[in-house]
């Protein structure tokens, strides 16, 4: 029974280790496969019996036979796709610690790319933010072992370890020398929510949404209610290198800005099976204000359902880059000796219908995060399409989009600090100049 209730509370949208993107959908059954394909499954594992019976008998040394078990499991899902994998019992664990927002460690959000274990983000105020470690920096050995070979977990157990203790890395950057960082880890307290009033005299709030944690939306209650006492008349919901998270918040926090009964999101199973719809209450709507949310390479999968949904609904106008483009969901499959099976077993669909897989969300206005005199500047950006055997569109469920779609690119004359979020700001200023609500569908229109 308590395993059972672990398989429903834990299933994952996400992406990258370091902050863990985890998704709860009430999954009541799986598809069984084909008659054809059991069968010849069944008729493989004669042939693994018989490769385990020739090591445990004739390899030169003598083996643990766990060792051989997880490496052939760690095989099997490596050829799936790659928000696939297999947890050892401390693996697991270390998750459902991630999950609360708290653990030990040095602050980076990584993932595989190319085989190469890659920063995809270093988490604000953290020891690696500290000392200057960037999205797309390549660890390419830690504490002088090369990490080429290494699953993404094995890797995060060796950057792990307790507060005040030291991890030398060596990094590749595009266009320097490799060159080592020794980094004292700490408690990662991963604040999920951050607010301000970004324009006091405008009354513009700002909202950072880090990563979805189990306590995002209550966290992000606080913060609104807070900058309504404030008098805010306006909103911006930045969103921008967050990994995911819970799907349970990332519906809480569409709640939020979203009227009674309209869809956040709907998960299919494998050919469009167990359909499950998620909805959002009158009950957790807050006041209509309009909003601009801020999005970019590094918002994915929890991100990217909101993004998603407050888009569709015409609640906001979605700013920056286009996401990650991570449309499957994971259910997290406890097993018998306390190590798991993270599994994609869904694809996630936005209000319209979109499946935003390698896609990803596109923004209403296309705002790049480098900007200079010629444009777009020159980083490493990481996506799901980066990522090796991800899915291609429409390969987990049908696509219902716009091919080609772009939003409306912002021209740029100088180097800014942050264009992305003076537009936001500049652009909900002119609203409240011109004060024209159907810009966003109106406040009768946002509550229906």
């Amino acid at each position: 029974m308590r395993a059972k209730s672990k398989v429903l509370r834990l299933l994952l949208v996400g992406v990258l280790v370091g902050a863990v993107a985890v998704a709860v959908l009430p999954m009541t059954g799986t598809t069984a496969g084909k008659k054809g394909n059991r069968e010849k499954i069944y008729e493989k594992l004669s042939v693994f019996t018989q490769a385990l019976n020739y090591i445990e008998k004739n390899y030169v040394k003598e083996i643990d036979p766990q060792k051989l078990i997880y490496g052939a499991i760690k095989g099997m899902v490596a050829e799936l796709d790659p928000h696939t994998t297999f947890m050892t019992p401390d693996f697991y664990k270390e998750m459902e610690v991630e999950t609360k927002g708290e653990f030990g460690g040095l602050g980076i959000e990584i993932t595989m790319k190319e085989g190469v274990l890659t920063i995809v983000s270093p988490i604000e105020g953290t020891p690696a933010y500290k000392k200057g470690l960037k999205a797309g920096d390549r660890i390419i050995a830690i504490e002088g072992n090369s990490t080429r070979g290494l699953t993404l977990m094995e890797a995060v157990k060796r950057l792990r370890g307790k507060k005040g203790t030291k991890v030398t890395i060596t990094i590749q950057r595009d266009g320097e020398k490799p060159f080592d960082v020794t980094i004292v880890r700490d408690i990662i307290k991963v604040k999920s929510v951050s607010y301000r009033m970004e324009d006091p005299k405008a009354k513009i709030g700002y909202v950072r949404i880090r990563s979805f944690q189990e306590r995002t939306s209550k966290q992000l209650d606080t913060a609104l209610k807070e900058l309504e006492k404030k008098g805010m008349k306006a909103l911006i919901l930045d969103l921008r290198n967050n990994p995911g998270g819970l799907l349970s918040q990332a519906v809480g926090v569409s709640d939020r800005f979203l009227g009674k009964g309209k869809l956040v999101v709907s998960i299919k199973g494998r050919n469009g099976s167990n359909e499950v719809k998620f909805m959002a209450h009158a009950d957790h709507t807050f006041p209509f204000h309009p909003m601009v949310v801020l999005v970019n390479a590094g918002s994915a999968s929890a991100s990217e359902i909101v993004a998603g949904a407050l888009q569709d609904w015409h609640r906001a106008v979605i700013a920056g880059e286009r996401t990650f483009g991570k449309g499957s969901v994971q259910t997290v499959y406890p097993l018998s000796d306390g190590s798991a099976l993270k599994l994609t077993t869904a694809a996630y669909y936005t209000p319209s219908g979109r499946s935003i897989q390698e896609e990803g969300i596109i923004p209403d206005v296309e705002i790049p995060s480098d900007l200079t005199e010629k444009g777009e500047g020159n980083r490493t950006v990481i996506r799901e399409e980066s990522l090796k055997h991800h899915f291609a569109q429409g390969v987990i469920g049908p696509a219902k989009r716009e091919k080609g779609k772009k939003g409306k690119k912002e021209g740029v004359t100088e180097k800014l600090k942050d264009y992305q979020l003076k537009y936001a700001l500049q652009f909900l200023k002119g609203w409240l100049l011109i004060n024209n609500k159907e810009m966003f569908g109106g406040a009768k229109a946002a509550k229906k």
